[in-house]
């Protein structure tokens, strides 16, 4: 018997329903509110693994965003980020098509930007993009103690928790930035962690993708991606999956054309991406109104160093100078394997590409191995050492075919 089998029914059913609110707030604020009432004292938790049963990834796009986990989209100014972002909510709202053709399962999307009005900005975007807006919230202001002040990512959460339990679809939480979620020193490891931890445990709750945005540190160019991310490497440690942008080098008279690769994925495969453009829209039932979105192209495979040393241009011809006084000294000693090369390359820090960019300067030759033997780079001793030139062109590396990491993928960007 239990302890309202004797009570009228109509006080049962409000204790039934006092229960069921009770398990919901629990649910989402991921506190266990009848222990707190009953246990008065700190302690930890010790859970048997035994009692826990395995259980999948929920991918709400297989390989790309999973369901209550961190994801961080990071990348250079003007590569579309945010719009990036405004897509892929889109996609969740309306069922659209990712950029892969996988079809989403519709959802709610909650957006907190701190960068960008709603209403002249992620609005018409959303629109442009073909989103359902009656499955899109934007986080407002917070009410403290009575008084109206803009929603704080390092402190609201709690409240924010609150306040979205009235949803049951949110399959999407984009935070742009990121980094306004830590309220101290966004470069030291602890205080990243702490501060991130209250939005991932959000999202777990919500079982909703967190996807925050952030920009890359200058002068990481050419760098391992991870190191880019701006801020603490927790930001990059803590996020199940990393997407990078970076704006390709435009050739005369087209267009310019953007890369969004996947850096690092602790849960699925990692690298390959997607070229992307822009096109501006104008909103038919808003006369007036326009907006940019995404225009997506075609896939690529590679890594994801690979893929954006590829695409992005040199901003200055310093890199290219090291690069090549690195192969210089180290071929000094005489020809070397390819693979060889690339290892020592990977650990110094250089980017593939940007040794297949110096060779030229450096002087090195290229010869193909015969009869088994493999591919190797040595100084040319007759070669005239060229200037260095900021180029992605083929014939200015010296590289043979075999030895350049191309862009693969079927299909083009399309402009509009």
């Amino acid at each position: 018997m239990t302890r309202t089998d004797d009570l009228p029914r109509s006080i049962r059913e409000i204790d039934e329903l006092a229960d069921r609110n009770l398990e919901r707030l629990e649910r989402i604020t991921g506190h266990d509110l009848r222990t707190q009432r009953a246990d008065h004292f700190d302690s930890v938790e010790l859970i048997p693994a035994d009692r826990l049963r395995p259980e999948p990834i929920r991918w709400l796009w297989p390989g790309w965003l999973a369901r209550g986990k961190l994801h961080v989209l990071a990348g250079a100014p003007g590569t579309g980020k945010t719009t990036i972002a405004i897509d892929l909510a889109a996609s969740v709202t309306a069922g659209r098509a990712l950029p892969s053709g996988y079809r989403p399962q519709r959802g709610s999307v909650l957006i907190w930007s701190g960068e960008d009005d709603p209403a002249d900005t992620l609005v018409p975007r959303l629109l442009a993009a073909g989103a359902d807006l009656t499955r899109v919230r934007f986080v407002g202001d917070t009410r403290e103690d009575g008084e109206r002040r803009p929603f704080d990512p390092a402190r609201d959460v709690d409240l924010l928790a609150a306040a979205v339990a009235g949803v049951d679809d949110v399959a999407l939480l984009i935070v742009d930035p990121l980094v306004s979620a830590v309220a101290g020193d966004s470069h030291k490891n602890a205080e990243v962690r702490r501060g991130l931890a209250p939005l991932v445990d959000l999202a777990a709750r919500l079982d909703a993708a967190l996807v925050g945005i952030t920009h890359y540190s200058k002068g990481t160019q050419g760098r391992e991606p991870l190191e880019r991310v701006s801020g603490s490497l927790a930001f990059g440690a803590l996020a199940r999956v990393v997407f990078g942008t970076v704006r390709q080098q435009a050739e005369d008279g087209e267009p310019q054309r953007m890369l969004l690769a996947r850096c690092k994925s602790n849960i699925g495969p990692d690298g390959g991406g997607f070229t992307y453009a822009f096109e501006q829209a104008e909103l038919r039932a808003h006369p007036g109104v326009e907006a940019s979105r995404i225009v997506w192209g075609a896939a690529v495979e590679g890594t994801a160093r690979e893929l954006l040393a590829e695409a992005e241009p040199a901003d200055d011809h310093a890199e290219a100078r090291d690069a090549a006084d690195w192969l210089r000294e180290l071929l000094a000693s005489g020809p070397m394997a390819v693979k060889d090369v690339r290892r020592h390359g990977d650990n110094a820090g250089f980017a593939w590409r940007t040794l297949q960019r110096a060779m030229r300067a450096a002087g090195v030759e290229s010869k193909r191995g015969g009869f088994g033997l493999p591919a190797t780079w040595g100084l040319h001793s007759s070669a005239t050492v060229a200037p260095v030139a900021p180029t992605l062109e083929t014939g200015a590396t010296g590289a043979t075919d075999g030895d350049l990491a191309r862009l693969e993928g079927g299909g083009e960007v399309i402009y509009l």
